[in-house]
């Protein structure tokens, strides 16, 4: 294989230094105090807290840290925010109770590894790990060889290898693993077990990123977006269907097998009845104990997020709001060719003259807030069931004109007007007054407001012109006038 020119290499790693979070916190002027923070109070068995009970802890320990003269002016909730920015932690929300939590990004917990291995670094080379290295390896040479003869003749290898061990523990020549030997696979053990936090971490961002870009292809145009949207409509599970989300459900399989789990806890329990487990501390005897519940419940926390995402998905498309997103899409994109065209002219900080509203209401005072009360919200009385009848056409007709402008019937009505005025003077214009006088207004006051909306658009307003009384009647069959701007119509509307 061809190496890699130093050059090249270097370029990445400079690339990956400022991209990777990991890379961030281990070169951040304060990295002893994060890890020593982040360590203590997000990677142990509560890997995920409320952010008010976090800033709570760390307001603390940064009020002991100062006493030993270590200058750390901002606060925890400051402090956080900077290493949730950063890329050490991530923010989420409970769908129960919609509060804000906070938990380890896979790259903290892989800086927080690495610190790990350098403060208490693992003997190398152990008989354990060697032994295990060796049986994978051999596994994996009889599994993987074409050749069914070979495969016979090293499983029958290996059954004599059995055999005799079983001859030689019925006569007394082997002796049961136990002491520094026994304490060292256990601690190996526990060594590969650590890791899977990191793996879970690890599965749940691939499982994010495979969603996000799953909403950018639906968003984008073209064959891809295509293939994307009909899976969606015709039922495919795209975040299970995919690499990621297979390899995850035979883990899963393997986890939830109760054969399985009743052979792992039965092995745990009787290791733990060993004398050499009392070499082991309070901590690794517990985290024996409790792997593979730990496991269980990663699990179901990932199989939580796979179907979050799943759903999230499939009601994003058949809703529709794919559409208003594309449309965004496109104005956004739009505007950013326009600004791009006009950045040589007008400099970025040069005054437009708009102003643009706030999307949100800001809010002065705390007696601006009003109590939710969902008492409210109850129906005095049980909801009567009716079934439903057969639509009138007629009925819809009359509804969505006593909804909506018809704006169709108001356009032919100033063409007609137009068009008999100019029968006899081909410069002849008409004014909405004219057109009423003609043709009523059939749906009242909204017809006169759809001629007057026209008459903006497609008219012009006479300098010198009078205001011009308009009369119509309304629903009630009450007749009413207003006097208004006189409109006018120069042309037909298209």
């Amino acid at each position: 294989m061809a190496t890699v020119p130093a050059t090249a290499r270097a370029l990445r790693l400079l690339q990956r230094l400022e991209e990777d979070a990991a890379w961030r916190l281990l070169r951040a002027d304060n990295a002893a105090i994060v890890a020593a923070l982040l360590k203590e109070h997000l990677d142990g068995d509560a890997n995920r807290r409320d952010a008010e009970d976090l800033y709570e802890r760390i307001d603390a320990d940064l009020d002991d840290l100062r006493t030993h003269g270590l200058s750390l002016p901002q606060t925890a909730q400051a402090y956080v925010k900077a290493w949730r920015d950063a890329g050490f932690l991530v923010r989420r929300t409970t769908p129960d109770t919609r509060t804000e939590t906070l938990e380890l990004s896979g790259a903290g917990l892989a800086a927080l590894r690495f610190l790990e291995s350098r403060d208490a670094p693992r003997r190398s080379l152990t008989e354990s790990r060697l032994a295990s290295l060796s049986a994978q390896l051999r596994q994996l040479a009889i599994d993987t060889d074409p050749s069914s003869e070979r495969r016979l003749a090293r499983l029958r290898e290996e059954r004599a290898a059995i055999d005799a061990r079983i001859a030689a523990i019925e006569e007394g020549r082997d002796d049961a693993l136990a002491g520094e030997r026994a304490t060292e696979r256990v601690q190996d053990l526990l060594a590969q077990a650590a890791e899977v936090p990191d793996d879970f971490a690890r599965v749940r961002t691939e499982f994010e990123q495979l969603n996000t870009l799953l909403r950018r292809r639906i968003l984008e145009s073209g064959e891809s977006q295509r293939e994307v949207l009909d899976d969606v409509f015709r039922g495919v599970d795209l975040i299970a269907e995919s690499d990621a989300g297979r390899s995850f459900a035979g883990f899963s399989a393997l986890v939830l097998d109760p054969a399985l789990g009743t052979a792992f806890e039965e092995d745990v329990r009787h290791v733990l009845e060993r004398d050499f487990a009392r070499a082991l501390s309070i901590a690794e005897r517990r985290a024996l104990r409790e792997f593979l519940t730990t496991l269980k419940d990663r699990s179901a926390e990932i199989h939580d997020v796979i179907t979050q995402f799943a759903r999230g998905l499939r009601r994003y498309v058949r809703s529709q709001d794919y559409q208003r997103d594309r449309v965004l899409r496109g104005l956004i994109q739009e505007a950013l060719g326009e600004a791009r065209e006009s950045a040589s002219a007008i400099k970025p900080w040069a005054q437009l003259g708009v102003e643009l509203a706030l999307t949100h209401v800001e809010i002065r005072s705390a007696g601006a807030l009003t109590l939710h009360d969902p008492a409210e919200m109850n129906a005095p009385r049980e909801v009567e069931a009716h079934a439903g009848e057969v639509a009138d056409l007629a009925a819809l007709r009359a509804l969505a004109r006593a909804t909506e402008i018809d704006f169709d019937e108001l356009t032919n009505d100033v063409n007609a007007a137009l068009g008999r005025a100019r029968a006899h003077d081909a410069t002849a214009v008409v004014s909405v007054g004219d057109v009423l006088a003609v043709n009523p207004a059939t749906q009242g006051v909204a017809s006169v407001v759809g001629l007057l909306a026209l008459a903006a658009r497609w008219g012009i307003v006479p300098a010198e012109a009078e205001p011009e009384e308009l009369h119509w009647t309304g629903a009630d069959g009450a007749r009413r006038r207003a006097r208004v701007a006189r409109h006018v119509f120069t042309g037909r509307i298209p």
